[in-house]
């Protein structure tokens, strides 16, 4: 063993984990920044080339983060020097009299967030090749867009390294031990950390073993789906055309998303926001493709520009939790090893934020904002000691 001690070590180095790292090494902690795989890689929930941003959410404590974090965007490409974020704009639909797109009407407004609501005889005109269901409504969040997800996190691990942070890839954690001091042991060496953040993605609960703890975090496999355009240029951000929600969708009980057709020029991302249980070393064997199902109805009523067959599917995990809020605490035993995970599949744009909300917990700071949608003890019945 090494007579270092780091001030923090990370492990897993996908937006939160990088971004946690970052963050610590910006305030002079000497930070290691483990990672199971060899970077760059396609096996957690951080890889692809685009996740959407928005201001667009139901929750008051969302947006006031979203505010921050595009701050913290803009400041990331300028320390970068590179293009992480294309306006697009969001087009959210849902039931007019619905619970949740009423909601959201409201928070928007309350928040004035820049929003055009589309009435129905004007929808085609603004918003051509997509049919709104009788009795949607719809609004555009205009600041939404595009992230550029893979070259995001490069930047991030980059920036990271340029502050003095090691990463240390392809090193598997294979035990925690707790203390004054943490000792984490790999396959390759063992580290010592005056403080641990746990940002494993789908391998958080199998780490969280070591310290006796489990949440109530599922891990489902996400078919990523891009769809052929009839016309090439129909759906593509060079036409303008938004991203897009779809709340409450007829073939299926959660919300579907698609992108502008961007990184495969004529196909055009959309994804159901939900998928089924796996294991996340085995992520391949589960072949359920319920979602895929949902998805060609969803593309046939909808999206008539588009092939009704996904052309590209691609993999990707979620980690949920029960609420589909995230898990950012302190462990209930060890106050020095923080936890960031359940990041529900919508985490990716917060990912400054979170980290500068980690490295707060773990440089023993009070955070800036308040935690308490985000604790451990709103499990409590779900919670449980694995001693």
């Amino acid at each position: 063993m090494s007579s270092e001690v780091f001030d923090c070590i990370v492990i897993g180095a996908g937006i939160q984990g990088s971004c946690t790292a970052y963050q610590l090494a910006k305030n002079k902690q000497k930070t290691l920044l483990l990672e199971q795989f060899v970077l760059p890689h396609s096996r957690g929930s951080s890889h692809g080339q685009t996740r959407v941003i928005r201001k667009t959410y139901e929750e008051d404590f969302y947006i006031q983060m979203m505010h921050e974090s595009y701050e913290l965007w803009a400041q990331l490409e300028r320390e970068a020097g590179v293009e992480l974020h294309r306006r697009t704009g969001l087009l959210v639909m849902g039931p007019e009299n619905g619970e949740g797109f009423s909601r959201l009407k409201a928070t928007m407004q309350k928040h004035k967030i820049p929003t055009v609501f589309l009435e129905k005889q004007e929808f085609s005109q603004h918003i051509p090749n997509v049919n709104l269901a009788d009795g949607n409504g719809a609004l555009i969040d205009t600041f939404a867009g595009v992230l550029y997800a893979d070259r995001a996190l490069r930047a991030v691990q980059r920036l990271f390294q340029s502050c003095g942070g090691v990463i240390k890839d392809g090193e598997k954690v294979i035990d925690i031990r707790p203390g004054v001091e943490v000792t984490v042991t790999t396959g390759s060496g063992v580290y010592r950390g005056r403080s641990l953040v746990i940002s494993a993605g789908p391998w958080a609960n199998t780490l969280l073993t070591h310290t006796g703890l489990q949440l109530p975090l599922k891990v489902v496999k996400i078919n990523v789906c891009y769809w052929k355009e009839k016309i090439p240029g129909t759906y593509s951000v060079g036409q303008s055309f938004p991203c897009f929600i779809e709340m409450e969708p007829k073939e299926g009980e959660y919300d579907i998303y698609g992108l502008p057709s961007n990184e495969y020029p004529g196909l055009m991302k959309v994804c159901y926001h939900m998928g089924s249980e796996t294991e996340p070393d085995e992520r391949d064997k589960q072949t359920d493709r319920g979602d895929i199902d949902i998805l060609v109805r969803y593309v046939t009523r909808c999206l008539p520009g588009l092939v009704p067959v996904p052309a590209v599917v691609e993999s990707c995990m979620y980690t949920v939790t029960p609420d589909h809020n995230f898990v950012l605490d302190s462990h209930p035993t060890y106050s020095n090893i923080i936890i960031g995970a359940g990041f529900s599949g919508h985490g990716f744009k917060f990912g400054p934020i979170v980290g500068k909300l980690l490295s707060q917990l773990a440089m023993g700071q009070v955070p800036s904002y308040d935690l308490s949608p985000f604790r451990i003890q709103r499990f409590q019945s779900h919670a449980r000691s694995s001693l």
